[in-house]
This record gives C-alpha cells, sequence and structure tokens, in this order.
C-alpha cells in the first residue's frame, strides 16, 4: 500500500470556472488529474492537501466529489483557502455518506494511522503580525491548535504533516507550526497553495529533521506525489 499526496486540485465540474485563465498548463486539468491517478491501486492512500473544488457548498461541489470518489485509492482531504463548501467536517462527512462516497475522508482534528506512521495535519495559514492583524491572528491560533490536536492524537506514531499553507515560503516563516513539527519531530510536511512561477521560491528540502514538499497539482504536474513510505496494513 502505496502513500501519495497532491493539492489544489481546484475543480467546477458543476460550473464554469475554466483553470487555463491560470496558464496553458491548466488546460485540460481534469483529464491531466485522471490519467495522474491512474498509477494508484484501489489500496493505496492519497491525501489531498486543499483546494479540491471552487463549488461555494456542499451540493454545488457534488460532481467534484464524484469525482474524486471515481478515482483511485483512498483519499484523505484536508481544508484549504477557497474551500468554500466548508462548513463542519461532520456536514462534509454526511454528505459523502448520503451520496455514496465512501473513499474521501475528512482530516481535521483528528489523525489517520498508516501502518506505522500517523497521517497529520491542518490547513495552516499564512500570518504576519505587522500586516496581519488580530483576525489573521486568531486564524492562526486555532489552525495552530488544530495540528497539535492532530499531533497529539497520533501518539507515539511516527508523524507524517499535511498542511495547505506552507510553513516557510521565501522570507516568510510561521514560528508556531515550524516549533510544533520540530518537538513532535515530523518526519514528512508537504504542503499546497502555492502555484505557477512562485513554485521555483518554494521550500523543497530539510530543516531541523524534517523534510518540506510543495505538492500543489501544476508543481507535480497533476500526478499525485509518491512518498517514500509504505504499509503493510490498511488505515
Amino acid at each position: 500500500m502505496a502513500l501519495y499526496a497532491i493539492g489544489d486540485l481546484h475543480l467546477s465540474l458543476s460550473a464554469s470556472k475554466p483553470m487555463d485563465v491560470f496558464g496553458e498548463k491548466w488546460r485540460g486539468h481534469t483529464e491531466k488529474l485522471k490519467q495522474g491517478f491512474s498509477a494508484l491501486g484501489p489500496e493505496d492512500v492519497c491525501v489531498l492537501c486543499g483546494d479540491l473544488s471552487w463549488a461555494m457548498d456542499m451540493e454545488g461541489a457534488r460532481e467534484d466529489f464524484l469525482f474524486v470518489h471515481s478515482l483511485p485509492g483512498r483519499k484523505i482531504l484536508l481544508k484549504g483557502n477557497h474551500d468554500y463548501w466548508w462548513s463542519t467536517a461532520s456536514k462534509a462527512k454526511r454528505f459523502f455518506q448520503e451520496n455514496g462516497i465512501d473513499s474521501i475522508d475528512i482530516l481535521h482534528n483528528n489523525f489517520f494511522p498508516y501502518g506505522d506512521y500517523a497521517l497529520c495535519g491542518t490547513r495552516g495559514w499564512f500570518y504576519e503580525e505587522e500586516k496581519g492583524g488580530e483576525h489573521d491572528g486568531k486564524i492562526m491560533r486555532r489552525e495552530v491548535m488544530r495540528l497539535e490536536a492532530s499531533l497529539k492524537a497520533a501518539g507515539d506514531r511516527e508523524k507524517l504533516v499535511f498542511l495547505h499553507y506552507p510553513p516557510l515560503y521565501l522570507h516568510y516563516e510561521c514560528p508556531e507550526i515550524l516549533a510544533l513539527l520540530k518537538e513532535h519531530r515530523v518526519r514528512l510536511c508537504c504542503y499546497g497553495h502555492i502555484h505557477g512561477k512562485g513554485c521555483a521560491a518554494a521550500f523543497n528540502g530539510w530543516r531541523d529533521g524534517t523534510e518540506y514538499r510543495l505538492v500543489s497539482a501544476d508543481h507535480v504536474n497533476f500526478s499525485p506525489l509518491r512518498l517514500p513510505f509504505g504499509a503493510e496494513e490498511g488505515l
């Protein structure tokens, strides 16, 4: 059973939101995603690092979720900044159940076991005190609490973290999240959100014992990135 990650699918199968306005690379990206996921087997696991659908509510995202459900493997989804359809994790789970979507799970204030590893995560947030203001500060503190809850719930398992926002980018750092990753000896941190020319400035490498990987869809050519971890037992 292999582990994969990809972020920012930016689907809009029920609405007219062509992604090629963001560059030629995005032309026909739904078919590219279908082809990219064809490498996965039914027992494989793929973490989706936010921004799955442009829809404004769950009903509007139905076709996008059904498309993701049709792709091979088990998908674990966390929230991104453009997931306006998101209300609560419990409502999402109920919607999936009502629509026969049993291959997608929600990563939110929890974790998922993957063999001896723990899949942890949250959305994260960009926050710089001199620019963000108190509102952004509140969001950041909440996201830090959610990540801490996820990591603590995982207990003694070796932890792999998945975020939407990067905790490191250019001159920006999120010290609270970086401190949690270091404290819990997180082996890998995958993130999305960064696109196009910005990918060249994304941090991919090691810091304080954690490897960072950008997995936004256009950066990984719309094919989930296979991660160097395996598990003989399922989730």
